[in-house]
């Protein structure tokens, strides 16, 4: 077996060999990529992207990474395409075909194929000599010196420089369609993601229970409300207005302080003006300010008016945390 030292270094090596790849990618661009994105950007229809072998697995990262940033896009398989699924292929779609040789069977007989339907066919390749790139309108050169494979056989680097073109591609349409994070919030409704860009927090405090006690409210019942609406605290109220709160911590504090509390309210243990967070701002910011402050709990409210405790605890069973 070999020794942690041998393996390291040949890690190395392969990050090594395919960021050298990488870095010279910007050394091939030129007019062939500008004009692809300038017709995926002005095309009515929507992108299609094949491939076949490894090809196809990072066709289908670059159409999911394109879904995402607000290019429609769909993957098709070459082999199936050639075997009826070339009707996926409607009439403004823009075809990218993805192949390191260029040469393969499958895209050999793809090919001809969409350029009878008048499709605009970009070609993916790291051969400018092959059959793919000559039918293609344009060629996206994914040249690789070598791949990380030892044998120089195993599709390493050459995948890797294809997918990092595909990114080119996706975040060049972003920024021309001007995709901002509300946009990006659509296509990403669940999942921690999609929560920081859209969760606001009236979207959580209304799921709460809502504590509230008045300043002459006895403690034993101030307890029982923080422990029955199970915040770990209740909002102080004046006149329907906020003017403190009670923490878990405010009642140890208590309990270390007095040793009678039958005589004591709400009002003799709170903390005032508590830090309040509007019910429009989003539960990420809240987040921030909690952290800021370096506290559990903060006061909602909507035009001044108490609506209710978000708790951390909120926040990290929505993901947010």
């Amino acid at each position: 077996m070999s020794n942690s030292k041998t393996i390291i270094d040949i890690a190395k090596r392969t990050i090594s060999n395919e960021a050298d790849a990488i870095k010279n990618l910007s050394n091939l661009l030129d007019t062939n990529f500008t004009d692809a994105v300038n017709t995926i950007y002005n095309s009515k229809g929507r992108l299609i992207i094949s491939g076949i072998g490894k090809s196809a697995i990072i066709a289908q990262k670059i159409v999911a990474t394109l879904n995402s940033t607000g290019t429609p896009s769909i993957f098709m398989h070459a082999a199936d395409a050639i075997h009826g699924d070339l009707g996926t292929v409607l009439k403004d779609d823009v075809v990218i075909c993805i192949s390191k040789s260029g040469n393969t069977p499958e895209i050999k007989v793809l090919v001809p194929l969409i350029k009878r339907g008048g499709n605009v066919l970009i070609g993916m390749t790291g051969n400018t000599d092959s059959f793919l790139a000559q039918q293609s309108n344009y060629v996206l050169n994914t040249y690789v010196e070598k791949e990380a494979c030892p044998n120089n056989l195993a599709p390493t680097t050459s995948t890797t420089a294809q997918l990092v073109i595909g990114d080119a591609i996706a975040v060049s349409l972003l920024e021309l369609k001007r995709f901002t994070s509300k946009d990006f919030a659509k296509y990403h409704p669940g999942g921690a993601l999609g929560k920081k860009l859209y969760l606001r927090v009236n979207d959580i405090v209304n799921n709460n229970q809502k504590p509230e006690v008045k300043t002459n409210t006895p403690v034993k019942e101030v307890i029982v409300e923080i422990s029955e609406k199970m915040l770990g605290a209740t909002a102080v109220l004046e006149n329907d207005k906020v003017i403190g709160i009670i923490t878990d911590g405010d009642i140890r504090r208590m309990l270390n302080t007095y040793d009678n509390i039958g005589n004591l309210t709400a009002k003799d243990i709170m903390s005032k003006n508590p830090k309040t967070v509007n019910t429009d701002v989003l539960a990420v910011d809240a987040l921030e300010l909690m952290q800021q402050q370096e506290i559990s709990q903060l006061v909602a409210v909507k035009d001044s008016k108490y609506v209710g405790l978000l708790h951390l605890h909120n926040l990290v069973n929505e993901g947010i945390l």
